[in-house]
């Protein structure tokens, strides 16, 4: 069976998001876009093993973790997601949408066993750290 790589992004309710985004800027030191902030890490010392992990404040009121009722969903990162969709409603897995694919990645939501939203993650990061340079003209700071 495939298996999650990482921490694709976190993501959660608050009542200003761009409130949140200025305070995580001026405070923690994130550089900022309107979409939040990305954190680049990498595989080892291997420089070619670059991900990228995205952190998104939310308005309170965003129907997006729907149907489940909780304040944040996390975003895991995962090697093929076809496949793994294929296994995991093989297991009965509620999958909640079907797979978009973006430039930057593939992506499908499926809720665990308590009903939390999960949002899985197959990247591509290079093109993911293309559309993150473009935001960074728009950075907050």
């Amino acid at each position: 069976m495939k298996k999650v790589t990482g921490i694709g992004g976190i993501f959660f309710k608050c009542k200003d998001p761009e409130k949140v985004r200025e305070w995580y800027a001026q405070n923690l030191g994130l550089n900022t876009n309107p979409y939040g902030s990305v954190f680049e890490w990498y595989q080892g010392a291997d420089p070619s093993k670059k991900g990228h992990t995205q952190w998104s404040p939310f308005n309170e009121n965003t129907k997006y973790f729907e149907p489940s009722e909780k304040e944040f969903m996390i975003n895991y990162r995962v090697d093929d997601l076809e496949v793994l969709v294929k296994e995991l409603e093989n297991s009965g897995v509620t999958v909640l949408d079907k797979i978009e694919t973006y430039d930057y990645g593939k992506f499908v939501h499926i809720l665990d066993v308590e009903g939390n939203k999960i949002e899985l993650w197959e990247p591509n990061d290079i093109e993911y750290e293309k559309l993150g340079k473009e935001l960074g003209s728009k950075t907050t700071k």
